[in-house]
């Protein structure tokens, strides 16, 4: 397979990535993407997962029969399975297997609201990997969050080549209330631990996509950050001329 060339520190956090949620977490996100009874603190990134998932929906078309998204980072499917009800083909594609089980089990529970020809090809592997094709949109729902900025913009870069419409992403939004609850988070137990967010300042975003080759002339669309608890994260679009 044709990988998006990034450095040593993109394939080593791909790893820990991997391994957090196929193997020390896979039932905590499981539970934590239902609709079971959660923690006081999980239900705040719950709650806020939610809200950031219908901020990148709303910002989809509401007809998207005939276009095909890639979900990066798909997780147990419920963007993917909210898009294909609008008629999209969507390629989901996640680094962990058991997460794209658990996604396939609960998209068969509802296969009966897809009656508008909406499809999901679900995989396990790199979203970078070219042979996934072309796409009118990509959505990267809290994907990047664990890899530094520059890797976050290659990989942006490499998406960007390959769709017709827009990206939508999700980052790590640079402050000192984000940076003092990831150090409160280290207090959890290991076995609960994301591997570590990398957060970035907005403006230091924007300058890196405005000086590469690949988005210099992608226009910046919406911007919108949530809150909720122990969860913030920013996301934001970029239009393809």
């Amino acid at each position: 397979m044709d990988m998006l060339q990034t450095g040593t520190d993109y394939a080593q956090r791909r790893g820990q990535i991997e391994h957090y949620f196929d193997r020390t977490a896979m039932q905590a996100w499981e539970q934590l993407t239902s609709t079971a009874p959660v923690g006081r603190i999980r239900a705040t990134v719950r709650a806020g997962r939610d809200r950031m998932r219908q901020t990148l929906l709303d910002w989809l078309p509401a007809d998207l029969h005939g276009a095909r998204i890639l979900d990066a980072g798909c997780g147990t499917g419920a963007l993917a399975m909210e898009a294909a009800r609008r008629g999209a083909h969507v390629v989901a594609i996640d680094l962990s297997p058991s997460l794209v089980e658990v996604a396939v089990r609960r998209v068969a529970q509802h296969l009966d609201t897809f009656d508008n020809g909406g499809h999901i090809d679900f995989r396990s592997g790199d979203f970078t990997d070219v042979q996934l094709g072309e796409f009118d949109h990509v959505v990267a729902m809290d994907s990047l969050i664990h890899y530094g900025a520059a890797d976050a913009v290659r990989v942006l870069d490499g998406w960007s080549r390959r769709t017709r419409g827009s990206l939508l992403f999700t980052f790590a939004p640079s402050n000192a209330l984000l940076a003092t609850m990831h150090a409160v988070g280290r207090l959890f137990p290991r076995g609960d631990r994301a591997p570590a967010i990398e957060p970035v300042a907005e403006r230091t975003l924007r300058r890196m996509l405005a000086t590469d080759d690949g988005l210099a002339l992608w226009a910046n669309g919406r911007s919108q950050r949530v809150k909720s608890g122990f969860y913030t994260s920013q996301a934001m679009e970029l239009l393809r001329p």
